[in-house]
């Protein structure tokens, strides 16, 4: 499991190696990135920003309370609400950006395969099965915010839960999606790529869990992104290969 885990996250530098090997289409796909991320950022502060007075609207219950317990109640509730949001932030991005900036990834997925060499598929899925791909995603995005945002409210370490739960869901989310173009352009069915996912769940872990570590760093998300469709060719490759 270990061994796989840190496999997985080796991909990820290997993508961030393709930058030696073709900078001029990694430098086309942190536009779509840097748009995204820009609207996205400024979702997430207004949000930080209006928390507080959301947060004492939502909870009119407690203005009864002794002072302590309901600040440390609506902190809590602050805390689990924007942890939630994050989450569904993380995937939103993931999904926007694929979808946004289609044509500069489509390049990028291209320019890995021709550089691995092998079986190259001629062409990858067309812009509307990205499309889909993109509202399944926000929609697993969704599901895993609202289960984040339930654990979060465990007594004692809702938090430390919340956010560990928060990791490892939307790790697998962005590794399955990341490497779907590869899959997809080789004719997987999604029953095809589900017994791919669970024979190789470890590497896409940790894959998927390093590519949020990443987008966590200031600017990470734009600077990591071309890097994260890159690796994930490669790591489609290769449980491909070893299949």
């Amino acid at each position: 499991m270990l061994r796989d885990l840190a496999a997985g996250a080796r991909t990820l530098f290997r993508g961030f190696g393709f930058w030696r090997v073709d900078p001029g289409v990694m430098l086309l796909g942190l536009v779509p990135a840097a748009i995204v991320f820009a609207g996205l950022v400024w979702g997430l502060v207004a949000l930080g920003i209006g928390l507080p007075g959301l947060v004492d609207w939502a909870t009119p219950f407690a203005e009864g309370w002794q002072e302590f317990w309901r600040n440390a109640f609506r902190a809590l509730v602050a805390v689990v609400v924007f942890a939630g949001a994050a989450v569904l932030g993380f995937v939103t991005f993931t999904a926007l950006t694929l979808i946004v900036g289609d044509p500069f990834y489509e390049r990028i997925w291209k320019a890995v395969e021709a550089h691995l060499g092998g079986d190259v598929p001629a062409e990858g899925p067309s812009f509307w099965s990205g499309v889909r791909g993109g509202l399944v995603l926000l929609l697993q995005g969704l599901l895993s915010a609202v289960v984040v945002a339930a654990v979060g409210f465990v007594p004692v370490l809702g938090t430390v839960l919340a956010a560990v739960l928060g990791a490892v869901l939307t790790g697998r989310i962005l590794a399955r999606e990341l490497a779907a173009r590869a899959l997809d352009s080789r004719g997987l069915t999604y029953a095809d790529r589900r017994a791919l996912y669970r024979r190789h769940r470890w590497r896409l872990l940790g894959f998927g869990i390093a590519t949020q570590l990443c987008f966590l760093i200031p600017l990470g998300a734009v600077v990591a992104m071309p890097a994260a469709v890159a690796g994930a060719t490669m790591l489609a490759r290769t449980m491909l290969a070893e299949t």
